[in-house]
């Protein structure tokens, strides 16, 4: 044991140096963040629709967005590409729960099994949606009762 304690420095520290550590950790933080962007991509995409008309079959933006064509257009900005479909959209993507929601995914109501609206979870309870004619383009709170979600 003598021989371990004359080894470390005469400081009293690993002899690893704290600062090199801390890069290490600061490197690794770096990666992550850039990993997983602080607003993503199809989020940023919709939020830049927020007060554009509802418009039944719609896909443009500026001029006018239904449901599922916002959640199209919008993970299209992404280089995702999903049908303009609730139901279609939520056959088409990975299922997840609605517990483990991320900024981006999609969320979907049904009523006798059929899918009829979807909306985009953007974090905090959250989610931004083309409701219905009369409504534009906008965020509100998640609903509860939602049929499940999924992440393109």
């Amino acid at each position: 044991a003598a021989m371990a304690a004359e080894a470390l420095p005469e400081d009293g520290t690993d002899g690893l140096g704290g600062a090199a550590g801390a890069v290490v950790a600061g490197a690794a933080g770096a990666a992550a963040a850039a990993a997983v962007p602080l607003v993503p991509p199809e989020v940023a995409a919709a939020r830049s629709q927020l007060g554009v008309p509802y418009v039944w079959g719609g896909a443009t933006p500026g001029a006018g967005f239904d449901c599922s064509g916002l959640a199209m257009w919008s993970w299209a900005q992404a280089g995702v590409s999903l049908p303009h479909s609730a139901q279609a959209q939520y056959d088409s993507i990975q299922h997840v729960s609605l517990s483990q929601l991320q900024p981006g995914d999609l969320v979907f109501y049904a009523s006798g099994g059929y899918i009829y609206h979807v909306v985009m979870y953007i974090g905090g309870g959250e989610v931004i949606q083309a409701e219905t004619t009369g409504t534009p383009v906008q965020i509100t709170p998640l609903w509860s009762g939602a049929y499940g979600a999924g992440r393109p």
